[in-house]
């Protein structure tokens, strides 16, 4: 059985001050029933470890640098990430594909980065708008899989978080439809590559635009496992609501 997860995604926001969020979120869910995952900018990241210590909160990176060590100016390692408190790291969001010009093959390397560390890698992929409204939808999510997702994946070190480009902040969300579709293709294309034991195991999260309002039918969609939220999950009362409603999903 896949225990559900909310995952997080502060972005470039968050200083000190913020970490109160963090406290008052980990009060109000001692004792959640799915796992809950905070990703903070790196300055918080130690801090934020320390406050989630002996809660039911994990801390994780946003990003990690494919090698261990060496002359990577203002990068960070994977290692280091753990080092600092974090169990986890995202890759290949989106905005690291696009802003940073990131390829498959990069996003593949961070993940086995993250993994060799002891890291879980959440890999992220999805499509544009125009790829969507070109109906390729199905055709970049499989070229993201193949080329991101390393042959070590299993259920305890990888989790796929779908997120499509045009609905990360915009307000935007896929039909339910749409969704289940995608998730359904993940599913079917990691049970065909791993097999079905690891196929079945690896957590599933949608990410877009999922606010309290609209999580709960979003959970409700079969495969969907749980949600990587940016902006709703900045303040414990917009992440909460999210949170709860996985629970009772």
């Amino acid at each position: 059985m896949r225990r559900k997860l909310a995952a997080g995604n502060w972005k470039m926001n968050g200083i000190s001050a913020g970490l109160t969020e963090l406290q008052s979120l980990a009060a109000t869910h001692a004792d959640a029933d799915v796992d809950i995952l905070i990703c903070p900018p790196a300055t918080l990241l130690h801090r934020a470890a320390e406050i989630a210590q002996d809660t039911s909160i994990r801390i994780g990176g946003q990003d990690c640098h494919a090698n261990a060590a060496g002359a990577h100016t203002g990068d960070i390692s994977a290692q280091m990430l753990g080092d600092a408190g974090a169990t986890a790291v995202i890759v290949g969001h989106s905005e690291r594909r696009e802003d940073h010009d990131e390829r498959n093959e990069d996003v593949r390397a961070k993940a086995k980065a993250a993994i060799d560390a002891g890291l879980t890698a959440v890999i992220c992929l999805g499509e544009s708008l125009a790829q969507r409204e070109a109906a390729n939808t199905l055709d970049i999510i499989a070229g993201q899989m193949s080329g991101s997702i390393p042959d070590l994946a299993t259920g305890e070190n990888v989790v796929i978080a779908y997120e499509p480009i045009w609905a990360i902040g915009t307000g935007k969300v896929p039909t339910l439809e749409q969704i289940g579709e995608v998730h359904d293709f993940i599913r079917a294309r990691l049970e065909r590559r791993f097999g079905e034991g690891v196929g079945r195991s690896v957590r599933l999260l949608y990410g877009g635009s999922v606010k309290p309002g609209n999580a709960a039918d979003i959970f409700a969609v079969p495969n969907v496992d749980g949600a990587l939220v940016g902006g709703a999950s900045l303040k414990a009362a917009d992440f909460s609501p999210i949170i709860s409603a996985l629970e009772t999903s």
